[in-house]
């Protein structure tokens, strides 16, 4: 018997109450339509009702040989599982196909930070005096200070409170719609403050965004991006230098200074440890850095 609802319109009414429901980032939605998108490619004429775990499976394999990477191919599964699973609970339909299915591991990448000294190679510039120049200055520090995300960076406002420099914090809402606050540093909060001075110089009437373009509305993503390679390239960093390294230096260099691990994943707003737990990996790679040149038998003839 031929479904009323087409498969197509079926995954669309899911992230449909993705949306709506769990609050989820555009980013995250944007990664499970691809991730359905795929699903639909594969199976071609066969429905989504009619998918056996075994077929599932060679489509693991084809996305693998694809070279796919194992973190990809997880995500992937986690999306279409998590599609069936509302699919059995909305529409009826018998059974999980995905469940149960792994992806293949792949090495796992430790995330790129910059040393302390590349940090402030970056960050302890004269910067253009200009409002753009003050802008980028404010963001890049206020991304080192406190450890934010970009989207985190470009929703923020003037006008709710969150950014309290007199108070030394902010208060962000990260993945999963979770609220944290963190710590601002003096020499972001100065950046913030010679920032704010000269804000309405760039913003148009009425924006209510701390950080704003050249058009005077909120900041996109990718000018961030844009700007912090071309100041890194500018400080003899290279062009690869993007805002999540800025998030992973600060958590790297607090776990380096503080050892706690606790009080990183709570700034960071990891919801598990074991997330966190992969910057000690950073922080052995750079006590063995210095081992290896300090030590008279590290280093073999």
């Amino acid at each position: 018997m031929k479904n009323a609802v087409s498969d197509p319109d079926l995954c669309k009414a899911w992230l449909e109450a993705l949306e709506h429901q769990r609050r989820l980032s555009r980013h995250t939605l944007a990664n499970y339509s691809r991730a359905v998108g795929v699903l639909l490619r594969l199976k071609e004429k066969t429905a989504l009702r009619d998918l056996d775990s075994h077929q599932i499976r060679r489509f693991v394999a084809r996305l693998h040989a694809a070279e796919l990477s194992g973190r990809t191919l997880a995500l992937t599964l986690s999306a279409w599982r998590g599609l069936y699973r509302w699919l059995a609970r909305h529409r009826g339909f018998p059974a999980n196909p995905v469940q149960g299915v792994r992806a293949p591991k792949s090495p796992r990448h430790l995330p790129k930070a910059l040393s302390v000294e590349q940090a402030q190679q970056l960050l302890e510039t004269a910067a253009p005096e200009t409002p753009a120049g003050l802008r980028d200055r404010a963001m890049f520090e206020l991304l080192y200070s406190s450890g934010l995300r970009l989207g985190e960076l470009v929703a923020l406002d003037t006008n709710d409170g969150r950014l309290d420099l007199r108070q030394a914090e902010v208060t962000v809402t990260g993945k999963g719609a979770k609220t944290r606050t963190v710590p601002v540093g003096g020499r972001a909060r100065e950046a913030l403050r010679d920032w704010l001075k000269a804000r309405a110089l760039l913003a148009a009437p009425r924006e209510h965004a701390l950080f704003v373009g050249a058009r005077g509305g909120r900041i996109a993503p990718g000018t961030v991006q844009a700007r912090l390679r071309a100041w890194a390239k500018r400080q003899g960093l290279g062009a690869s230098v993007h805002p999540h390294m800025l998030r992973h230096s600060f958590a790297s260099h607090v776990l380096q200074s503080s050892q706690d691990l606790r009080a990183v994943q709570e700034m960071l707003g990891h919801a598990s440890i074991s997330t966190t737990q992969v910057y000690t990996h950073l922080d052995f790679q750079a006590l063995a850095k210095v081992y290896d040149a300090a030590h008279p038998r590290a280093r073999k003839k």
